[in-house]
């Protein structure tokens, strides 16, 4: 992993805490996730905290592992359980890329000198998690439902 890239993991793995806290606020006022209004500030805060802490290896796996499909998976049945709806997990997902990419940049990782190729790459490398999470998580929840529906 190149020196940028290392810079923007570290980021995430040290900063997780504020970066979780500013997450959840984030969360708990958006329009598009009304559920989390609904739980306490200490449940999402572990959510964030617990993401940020497995980004670093997600992003330093060469492919996506089993073990960041894992992660996904577990984090669509813990949100599943939460009662929060697929759309707002997702929508918080995008909120939890959101908020590594702007911390990144509030930090001036982007700013300094770094070259170019670089940057693209650990954006693209960024996007691609968040693509398999996405993917993951809305075919663990429609798995979720068919389980609920069948139960009923």
């Amino acid at each position: 992993m190149k020196t940028y890239a290392i810079k923007y993991v570290d980021l995430a793995e040290k900063h997780a805490g504020r970066m979780a806290k500013r997450w959840t606020m984030e969360v708990q006022n958006n329009a598009r996730t009304k559920r989390y209004k609904e739980l306490d500030e200490e449940t999402i805060m572990n959510q964030g905290v617990k993401f940020y802490h497995n980004f670093s290896k997600m992003f330093a796996e060469e492919k996506i592992g089993e073990g960041t499909l894992k992660y996904f998976r577990t984090y669509a049945q813990e949100s599943f359980a939460l009662k929060i709806p697929m759309d707002e997990a997702v929508y918080a997902l995008i909120l939890l890329r959101r908020h590594v990419w702007f911390y990144a940049e509030f930090q001036a990782i982007f700013s300094s000198g770094i070259d170019q190729r670089q940057a693209l790459d650990t954006l693209s490398r960024t996007i691609l998690i968040f693509d398999y999470a996405i993917f993951e998580v809305t075919k663990e929840y429609q798995e979720l439902m068919k389980k609920e529906k069948g139960k009923k």
